[in-house]
């Protein structure tokens, strides 16, 4: 009697037995999914992470040109001496306007803007030579302020908010340094929105005598009002336009692209199934994305169908995988997308463990205490 009871199978155990046979005649019919990690196509790859942290932000930096050359908005101190008595001499203060412009007394409209202190000294002796106002005059030009832009920055930097940088060097390495430097999530995307054109100088095409090449302006056309105009950079690839090039004006809006990539689901034969936040920094593989749901919850598992969305947002397509051969070769460990579902799938051997383990549990239910 004993040695029945040893043999006896829990109810129902025999119906399953049956359907796990059915299962393994049938399994070779069934679709393993759409593609397969080694056969996907390009178009379907998971995009590689690409985060600011490994860009080179030197490329973000403009051009020197150093803060002793005359900007727009500088004020500079003037001083024209045309003799040795104190009525010969005129002192004067004035702003340098947009292109760098500036409108002297008695003499016009000169261009200063990107000279130094001595070249502007030549020119505006120069000038008035030519203008008959002095034959030999002795001129002195001095700072007295520097004109700044007001620019924002928001998005991934550490301390947005609104930045005053020096007009001769508004470049984004300034902007983005002022901001605290880029945050853990910034990505490599950066939006600059900024006012198109400036008030532009109409040239008479008269040079003044000598060799400073001062070009003389009859007035300024002022421009009709134009929407802003937006930059879009992408600091990871090489072909954009140089990060460098390009100059932020007084009003610009600098933001940077942060990164909030879409949770991957694992479910499944999985111990603890669910939703996992996506790596902003690093890429996440399909061992990982597992191991993170603590792993498989039965031994046999092998078969995993992961499920992406197509592109230009068609309908998901299904990629199988097996967690044997991902381990055996890194090729067929595939790299995640997010959004991407990961289902470590039954399998008819996963189906064959399960009855077994009831069997053991049902025989070992069975057997007498003493």
């Amino acid at each position: 009697m004993n040695s029945f009871r040893l043999l006896a199978r829990p109810p129902g155990a025999a119906v399953v037995l049956v359907e796990v046979a059915l299962a393994v005649a049938l399994g070779g019919c069934t679709s393993g999914g759409r593609f397969s990690a080694t056969t996907l196509p390009m178009e379907l790859h998971a995009p590689v992470a690409q985060s600011a942290q490994a860009v080179d932000l030197s490329r973000l930096a403009g051009p020197s040109s150093g803060n002793n050359l005359i900007a727009s908005g500088d004020v500079v101190g003037i001083v024209l001496a045309a003799g040795l008595s104190a009525d010969e001499i005129v002192d004067f203060d004035v702003r340098v306007g947009d292109g760098g412009m500036v409108l002297l007394p008695e003499i016009g409209r000169l261009q200063l803007g990107g000279l130094d202190a001595t070249q502007a000294e030549k020119a505006i002796a120069a000038a008035c030579v030519h203008r008959g106002l002095y034959r030999d005059p002795h001129v002195t030009v001095t700072f007295k302020s520097q004109g700044v832009n007001r620019v924002t920055v928001v998005g991934a930097v550490k301390e947005p908010g609104v930045y005053e940088l020096p007009r001769a060097s508004s470049h984004l390495l300034g902007a983005i340094l002022a901001a605290g430097g880029l945050d853990e999530d910034a990505g490599t995307k950066i939006e600059i929105r900024q006012r198109a054109g400036a008030a532009t100088l109409a040239s008479l095409g008269t040079t003044a005598s000598g060799s400073s090449g001062v070009q003389w302006a009859g007035h300024t056309a002022v421009p009709a009002q134009r929407p802003p105009e937006f930059i879009c950079l992408n600091l990871a690839d090489p072909t954009d336009k140089p990060p460098g090039q390009v100059v932020l004006h007084d009003g610009s809006v600098v933001t940077v692209q942060r990164l909030c990539p879409e949770p991957i689901e694992v479910i499944g034969l999985v111990r603890k199934p669910g939703e996992y936040e996506f790596p902003v920094t690093r890429e996440l593989r399909l061992l990982g994305a597992i191991a993170q749901a603590e792993g498989v919850s039965v031994k046999q598992a092998d078969k995993v169908i992961v499920i992406r969305k197509g592109p230009d947002q068609s309908g998901p397509v299904s990629i199988s995988a097996s967690i044997r051969r991902a381990k055996r070769n890194p090729e067929e460990n595939l790299r995640l997308a997010p959004g991407d579902v990961v289902s470590v799938e039954e399998t008819p051997a996963t189906m064959l463990a399960d009855v077994v383990n009831i069997v053991r549990f049902g025989v070992g239910a069975t057997l007498p205490l003493f």
